[in-house]
């Protein structure tokens, strides 16, 4: 309940800060050279810190805290941090140095205006400066990531939970107070980006000495501990990196695209990411501890029974959020974003990204789900393989999609990338007979089905015109809004219970 509650805080400062930054700078040159200059660093976060990481660090620490002495915990501990963090060190230092090469490999086509003197190669310059600025970020939140790992292992939930808080406190000050002061805005965002860092990882250093794990950091890269955790990275590192590689290349192709479409899809993915914490991710969570346990029983029959029901609950809350997303993705985007420097053409074109992204919201889900039913049989290296494969076709997929549908076709090819690796998961698990779905789950799939066919009807039927939603004012924008979510909400609860949806059909067996 406590990272629940935490996580879902977070989210919503996180949609705070997002609509601090689109008032600021709407969708246009800053904001693409801001969220460019702040979406690198977050790639090597993922990897380095609350990924594959992460993944590695938590049961070695585990395995240390429960079968060894506190003296040895703290040293793995100490030969961990020192280890990665000069290792992180070592490469913000570089990127800070190198920072020109790194805006020209993942921004080429403004590196190709800055050599060819076009309008865009400004961006390519600003790029360069604000990586400066946001790479150190990557070093301190490593730190914190280690840090709040550590303080997991030991039973302290809530410290790690609310940490990402600070960052968006931290943006959103400076959205308010320092950035509308300078002549390029960006700036301040990125200085907030860089603060936001330092204080994460300040906030947990009393926490870390009251549970005795404040250590000083030492080298260990041949300590025993430091190697397996170095053993188990490496498929992790794969299976984390697929996702992000795919949203850096967006961010590579749409360098190309003129300015805008960095802005649009990102916030387009941030309307994306809500439903998917939420919903996706929380049902990942408690359902693989419950498969691992199934899976160490050797009782194959509650596995599948575990996992049918986890089938049962994505789609129950991600169909009709797909389908929500996609009917109101401009109403939403208007609502939340459009204000000050974010224009209504802004808000359309976010849109358009948003209803491309939220085709695959559903299959986004289920590959938590799915992955659960390899991973909980300690089975990692195919879930890996299939990533990979669904990565190729994103790639192959956004050349194709991106000359007729242009930044769209980059948000629709990672929808279909997605549905790709879901039907791959679940095609193996069902195969193998671990995922069957039962004649009531069925039924259930086809009710819940129906249910959001009614709601959409609905929703279409209310929703008022474009130029009415364009020229309203914002109070009566969040009324609208308010009662389409609730009659599309009533709509769908009460066409599931007609169409024979019963509770029980909610409950784990």
């Amino acid at each position: 309940m406590i990272v629940s509650v935490m996580t879902f805080l977070s989210r919503v400062m996180g949609l705070v800060r997002d609509i601090a930054i689109a008032a600021l700078m709407g969708a246009g040159a800053a904001a693409d050279v801001f969220l460019f200059a702040n979406k690198i660093p977050n790639f090597l976060r993922r990897l380095f810190a609350e990924g594959a990481f992460a993944q590695a660090f938590v049961p070695v620490l585990t395995e240390y805290h429960r079968g060894k002495s506190l003296d040895e915990t703290r040293l793995l501990l100490a030969r961990v941090s020192g280890t990665l963090g000069t290792l992180v060190g070592v490469i913000t230092l570089l990127a800070v140095i190198l920072s020109p090469v790194v805006a020209a490999l993942f921004g080429m086509g403004w590196f190709k205006e800055w050599l060819q003197g076009g309008p865009d190669g400004e961006k390519f310059e600003m790029a360069s400066l604000l990586l400066r600025i946001t790479f150190p970020y990557l070093f301190f939140i490593t730190l914190t990531a280690l840090s709040g790992a550590a303080l997991n292992v030991m039973g302290r939930f809530g410290v790690a939970a609310f940490t990402p808080v600070l960052l968006n406190v931290s943006i959103i000050a400076a959205a308010i107070w320092l950035a509308p002061n300078l002549a390029n805005p960006e700036i301040g965002l990125a200085i907030g980006v860089f603060v936001g860092g330092v204080v994460q990882f300040l906030f947990q250093i009393p926490f870390l000495k009251q549970a005795g794990l404040l250590v000083m950091p030492k080298w260990g890269w041949r300590d025993p501990g430091v190697v397996k955790i170095r053993t188990l990275m490496i498929p992790a590192l794969f299976g984390v990196s697929v996702s992000q590689i795919n949203l850096l290349l967006d961010t590579v192709i749409a360098s190309f695209l003129g300015t805008g479409p960095i802005s649009w899809l990102y916030y387009a993915d941030r309307m994306l990411e809500f439903p998917l914490g939420l919903f996706g991710i929380a049902i990942a969570t408690v359902i693989l501890p419950a498969l691992s346990a199934r899976h160490v029983d050797k009782s194959l029959e509650h596995f599948r029974t575990t996992l049918d029901w986890g089938v049962r609950m994505v789609v129950m809350l991600g169909l009709p959020a797909m389908a929500g997303l996609f009917v109101l993705a401009e109403p939403l985007i208007l609502v939340l974003f459009q204000r000050g420097s974010f224009t209504p053409n802004a808000a359309l074109q976010s849109s358009f990204a948003l209803m491309a992204y939220a085709s695959g919201l559903l299959s986004f889900m289920l590959v938590k789900v799915l992955a659960a039913g390899f991973f909980s049989r300690q089975d990692t290296k195919r879930p890996v393989k299939y990533g990979i494969i669904a990565m190729a076709a994103n790639m192959v997929l956004n050349l194709i999609l991106v000359i007729p549908f242009g930044f769209v076709g980059l948000a629709l090819a990672t929808a279909l990338s997605g549905t790709i690796n879901a039907l791959l998961l679940g095609v193996v698990l069902y195969r193998e007979g671990v995922l069957v779905l039962s004649p009531e789950t069925r039924r259930f799939l086809l009710q819940v089905t129906l249910a959001t066919g009614v709601m959409i009807a609905l929703l279409l039927w209310l929703d008022p015109s474009r130029s009415a939603w364009v020229a309203s004012g914002l109070g009566e924008r969040v009324l609208w809004l308010s009662g389409l979510i609730a009659a599309g909400g009533g709509a769908f609860i009460v066409s599931w219970f007609v169409f024979g949806g019963r509770p029980r059909q909610l409950r784990a067996h």
